[in-house]
């Protein structure tokens, strides 16, 4: 079974819809990311690295230039630009689909013009608004995720009576604006920010209860990949955390639950593990159509 994924021009012509979930890999432009900070900080080692996620498989490739793990903090502007808008340009000058993952009108900007398709933004438009000017004048794709605050701050604000149904209040709020703002509607993604403003806990429910954020009608983005809450679910009997980069299995049986629910995409750091994941997924739903039909 072979995979057909969207080619860059595709995104043109509004948010691409597959019959399974897109495949969004991450490409960290940065010095301290959570996972990979500084294994692809110089714009040759990321082009190289996102081009290998491409051969992956990946339909798309998420750039960022500013880490928001829990206590990071923020670089300049001018920094970010310099890290993400070089390598944004290389990959789309080889027909890579390419994404920002940024809070800053500035730098979804210059991450449009040199050739992104979709702005990522983890503040749903919270941090910046004129990001939501943007991306409607330029028509972009826009991924709107839930947030409460700055990674420095961000774990403060965990506190939910009930996390489902606020995030999904929240979202519809942050749905509502990028609308209000011009964006078109058949070009949003939603995501739920699992680990921002988050505990464990409060991911697990979230996972187990997509459906009612699906009920806000727009495409569901899911990342989870190497994310702490898998580290204490496999956590050493001494209640140390499994190592960041030994999550990837765990991340893979995610996807899995995640296709089953028909996520319109999920963002990872390994391409290939998801993308068989997901063709085991598509293989067995054919075979249990089969058994079901009169």
């Amino acid at each position: 079974m072979s995979v057909v994924r969207p080619d860059r021009g595709s995104w043109e012509h509004g948010l691409p819809r597959l019959p399974r979930p897109l495949v969004m890999g991450i490409v960290n432009v940065t010095p301290d990311s959570f996972s990979d900070g500084g294994e692809h900080a110089t714009t040759e080692a990321a082009v190289r690295h996102g081009l290998q996620l491409h051969a992956d498989g990946a339909d798309l490739l998420d750039v960022g230039g500013e880490s928001t793990r829990p206590g990071a903090t923020r670089p300049l502007v001018a920094e970010e630009l310099d890290r993400v808008v070089p390598v944004i340009a290389a990959l789309a000058e080889r027909g890579v689909a390419v994404s920002v993952d940024t809070m800053r009108h500035e730098v979804a900007r210059a991450a449009l013009d040199a050739g992104a398709v979709l702005v990522n933004d983890v503040s749903g438009g919270l941090a910046d608004p004129e990001v939501l000017q943007v991306v409607a004048e330029r028509g972009a794709a826009y991924v709107a995720m839930h947030w409460r605050a700055h990674a420095t701050e961000m774990q403060r604000h965990a506190r939910y009576d009930d996390v489902v149904a606020e995030v999904v209040a929240e979202l519809r709020d942050r749905l509502d604006a990028a609308v209000a703002a011009g964006v078109d509607p058949d070009r949003l993604v939603l995501d739920p920010g699992l680990g921002f403003a988050k505990t464990a806990e409060h991911n697990w429910e979230l996972l187990a209860r997509l459906p009612e954020l699906g009920a806000l009608g727009a495409p569901l983005l899911v990342g989870s990949s190497r994310k702490s809450f898998l580290g204490t679910l496999l956590a050493a009997p001494d209640g140390t955390p499994r190592a960041v980069d030994d999550r990837e299995d765990a991340n893979v049986a995610l996807t899995t639950i995640a296709a089953t629910q028909r996520v319109w995409g999920v963002r990872v750091h390994q391409v290939r593990g998801s993308l068989d994941a997901i063709r085991v997924v598509e293989r067995w739903s054919e075979a249990a159509g089969r058994v079901g039909a009169p």
